[in-house]
């Protein structure tokens, strides 16, 4: 019949209580301490009065993010705001040991005591459509802002995304400006225009499949597919495969782009535990790039704290456990170890390790 169609009987829009009914407000605050020890020179960085110091990097530091998120007014067209504010405090760390992203420098080589920023958007809802702009997170598999330090990236730009049908989430975005996590500065990572496309699919209960596209002006071009089925043994156990790839080509400003990489990832889940083996693997002209269209755009399993395993020609597996306590009644805490191990890597000299 006809009210059991693919679309909504009713929209978000019509389930609209009010620009502030529908408001939340939200507080974050994150202590991160990170610790790195690269040896035989790796990592070492450049100084402001020339040489480098060495690789070993210490900071400790505490970060409050405040989120403001509107409901939308009633009508048959919504408008809603976004907003932020967010800063950071350093509690330990020099300028002998800085180099792990958490905070700014100040001119003489030093990280700086205090940073803080603040940003909104405006947002507009038609049905079961939202059209946002201005600053904003984002989580595309071709831009996405990394949120891995003390503060998120922020992108400005527009972005539009779209439920009318059930199961199928439609986005798209033109975007124009990044700051990084430690840059105060609105275009921080220098971010030329940013064309987006995506959509996900939600084929049956256990299923999904999506595609994602974007055109980053004088660097590259970037397309993403992934495929995830989660096989249910029985209530407590599960097998689930993940198989993600990203091409890419142009000519990035750095050097010409061409690389293709792919993972696969199986994963047993049985009640609080978790076991997953990966691989991933790249070729091309060279390794896969991206950080101008967002810190976090590699959804790859093998994308980890010490490497990204994404070199010219490389090839890593990875073993992981993973550990929920909610089971052992501790919700919120979580274990995870996990060991990776790549090789066959191009260097600049043609060799391979």
């Amino acid at each position: 019949s006809a009210g059991t169609t693919q679309f909504a009987m009713a929209s978000s829009q019509d389930d609209s209580k009010g620009f502030i009914e529908d408001s939340t407000l939200t507080s974050k605050t994150r202590m991160l301490y990170m610790n790195r020890d690269f040896r035989n020179g790796a990592g070492n960085i450049a100084k402001p009065g020339g040489g480098y110091k060495n690789g070993y990097r210490e900071d400790w530091g505490l970060s409050e993010l405040l989120n403001y998120n509107s409901g939308f007014t009633q009508g048959t067209i919504g408008v809603g705001v976004d907003a932020f504010a967010m800063g950071t405090l350093r509690l330990d760390g020099g300028a002998g040991r800085q180099g792990n992203g958490l905070f700014a420098s100040k001119s003489d080589g030093s990280p700086e005591d205090s940073q803080s920023k603040a940003g909104g958007a405006i947002k507009f809802r038609l049905s079961d459509t939202v059209l946002k702009y201005g600053n904003q997170f984002v989580a595309s598999p071709v831009l996405s802002t990394d949120d891995s330090r003390l503060l998120p990236e922020v992108a400005t730009g527009t972005l539009i995304t779209s439920h009318e049908i059930k199961g199928l989430e439609l986005s798209a975005g033109r975007f124009t400006a990044m700051s990084s996590q430690t840059g105060m500065y609105h275009d921080s990572l220098h971010l030329p225009v940013a064309n987006i496309a995506g959509a996900t699919y939600q084929f049956t209960e256990n299923f999904v499949g999506g595609l994602a596209a974007s055109d980053i002006d004088d660097y590259f071009k970037k397309q993403y597919i992934n495929l995830n089925y989660t096989y249910p043994i029985d209530d407590a156990q599960a097998v689930n495969f993940d198989f993600d790839g990203y091409t890419s080509q142009g000519p990035e400003l750095a050097g010409n782009v061409d690389n293709k990489i792919w993972s696969l990832a199986a994963a047993y889940s049985i009640g609080a535990h978790k076991f997953t083996l990966a691989h991933q693997r790249s070729t091309g002209d060279r390794g896969y790039y991206y950080g101008v269209d967002g810190g976090g755009t590699i959804f790859l399993p093998n994308s980890v704290q010490n490497s990204d395993f994404n070199g010219k020609d490389e090839r890593s597996w990875q073993a992981r456990y993973d550990l929920n306590m909610a089971t052992y009644g501790v919700p919120g805490l979580s274990f995870m170890a996990r060991y990776v191990k790549g090789d066959n890597i191009s260097t600049d000299t043609g060799e391979s390790k």
